[in-house]
């Protein structure tokens, strides 16, 4: 009898198990990107996934600050490209204290609106603008600025800000329900 129970209970915690995996993968499709150790999910909005990124808590900062919240969390569609941390620390010293004062919310503003371009610009989006363009894709970023898309070997897109700096996309097609995220290196600045 003790050795049916144990049974039934050792087959209970398995199927608990396993039904707890399968709810979990159920969550995760497959077009789910880790990003920040987090998964970002397709069906969340890009302010929704980017809070649980480890590697965007300053890009968060900065979007809360510049009272961005609400509107990336609008219907879009928007392409965020969307630079971690040491992005931020690689800037001149001060310049991120600096641009999160309540004086500089419209500096700040313009230096994240000029990270997002309105539409769903995938990876096979970018690359085919940047083919159609012989080597060079211009996007209109909603600061009103531009950004240039390049390639940088023959699957690596690269973005020129309008001072000449280079961003490398580490990580594509990072789908939200409002958009597209792409992680990038550095912070893009407009001129």
């Amino acid at each position: 009898m003790k050795k049916n129970l144990f049974s039934l209970a050792l087959i209970a915690l398995l199927s608990g198990a396993s039904y707890s995996a399968s709810a979990q993968s159920a969550q995760l499709s497959p077009n789910s990107v880790m990003v920040g150790g987090m998964a970002m999910l397709p069906s969340k909005n890009i302010v929704e996934n980017a809070v649980n990124s480890k590697d965007h808590t300053t890009l968060v900062a900065a979007v809360k600050a510049a009272g961005l919240v609400e509107t990336l969390q609008g219907k879009g569609p928007f392409t965020v490209f969307a630079p971690v941390n040491d992005a931020f620390e690689n800037l001149p010293a001060g310049t991120v204290e600096s641009l999160l004062k309540p004086e500089s919310k419209a500096a700040l503003t313009k230096v994240l609106t000029y990270h997002v371009v309105a539409g769903n610009m995938t990876a096979d989006k970018l690359m085919a603008a940047v083919k159609a363009g012989k080597g060079k894709a211009t996007l209109k970023t909603v600061s009103g600025g531009t950004l240039t898309a390049m390639m940088n070997g023959p699957h690596n897109v690269v973005l020129v800000d309008e001072g000449g700096n280079v961003a490398s996309i580490s990580t594509y097609d990072v789908l939200q329900s409002n958009g597209v995220i792409h992680v990038i290196d550095k912070v893009l600045l407009p001129k």
